[in-house]
């Protein structure tokens, strides 16, 4: 079963706060040490500096990080997650191409995390993997991609786009182009600012979720707009505040914004499964793993 809403895009830096960072040790509930950032406000025109220089101290903290969700085992089990609740399947290889028009005003879903011809990231992936690979099968293409871009139109695109995807998809450097781009715009960033916010492996996982179904805008119904949302009514590990609360409001916040934006929606992906290992209290993302997206029972020794 598809996602009723496809991928609200824009490949955003991932930026955490607009200050200088101050660390001090702190404890996620899984028992992990973590770093916690704090910020002061500075000038406008020191943005560039500043930026350079959080970004710096990000990365001197996360690599003093477990590496979570992208430790490799964790990673292949993260895109299992992902792949139940997108294709009713734990066989997330199998989406690299898969392509329809699933009639939610998004144009075609296609790939592996449903890129969409609608929401700009389909046509990103195009861009690159084309400049990469000069004369594949989607290059031809790209004028129309280019003009349905933010629209359900498949003008251009029809009768053909379609099967040129499948066959695409049958190529190892398109199938690398999409792994790619899935890191790149969607798992990094979100495993990377969850470590930054002091989550374990299991808040890493639920970022990297919703940045997938919601994309990483910054809109209210947006990953980041979500984040937000939910720093204001609890504080994250990284702030001194409990993981296992903050995560839970998270998760309300996110129920409620599906539901908002698709009424009727179904949220077991977050209900039967995500909510669950919170409520086991397995914050590292154990196996084995039991859960249920849209009644169909799944299962990782």
């Amino acid at each position: 079963m598809k996602r009723v809403g496809c991928l609200l895009l824009a490949a955003l830096p991932v930026v955490i706060t607009a200050g200088v960072y101050v660390l001090t040790p702190a404890h996620s509930d899984d028992g992990t040490s973590r770093t916690s950032v704090s910020a002061a406000p500075h000038k406008a025109q020191d943005a560039k500096s500043r930026a350079e220089k959080e970004r710096s101290e990000d990365d001197e903290v996360i690599a003093d990080l477990p590496p979570g969700l992208a430790a490799p085992a964790k990673k292949e089990l993260a895109q299992k997650l992902v792949a139940s609740a997108e294709n009713s399947t734990l066989d997330w290889r199998s989406a690299y191409g898969y392509i329809e028009d699933i009639g939610d005003g998004q144009g075609y879903t296609a790939g592996i995390i449903g890129f969409c011809t609608g929401t700009h990231d389909l046509l990103t992936l195009v861009e690159r993997y084309t400049r990469a690979h000069p004369g594949n099968g989607l290059a031809r293409y790209l004028p129309a991609l280019r003009k349905v871009d933010g629209t359900d139109s498949h003008q251009g695109l029809d009768p053909g786009f379609t099967a040129a995807w499948k066959a695409e998809a049958k190529l190892p450097a398109f199938r690398k182009a999409q792994d790619g781009e899935r890191d790149r715009v969607y798992f990094d960033p979100a495993v990377r600012l969850a470590k930054l916010d002091g989550l374990g492996t299991l808040g890493q996982f639920i970022y990297y979720d919703a940045m997938v179904f919601h994309g990483p805008g910054t809109g209210p119904n947006s990953f980041y707009g979500l984040r937000e949302r939910a720093m204001a009514q609890a504080d994250t590990p990284s702030q001194g505040g409990s993981e296992k609360k903050f995560l839970d409001v998270f998760l309300d916040i996110r129920v409620k914004a599906m539901r908002s934006k698709h009424p009727g929606i179904d949220t077991s992906r977050i209900d039967t499964a995500q909510r669950q290992f919170l409520y086991d209290g397995n914050l590292s993302l154990r196996t084995p793993l039991k859960w249920k997206v849209y009644g169909e029972s799944y299962e990782v020794p």
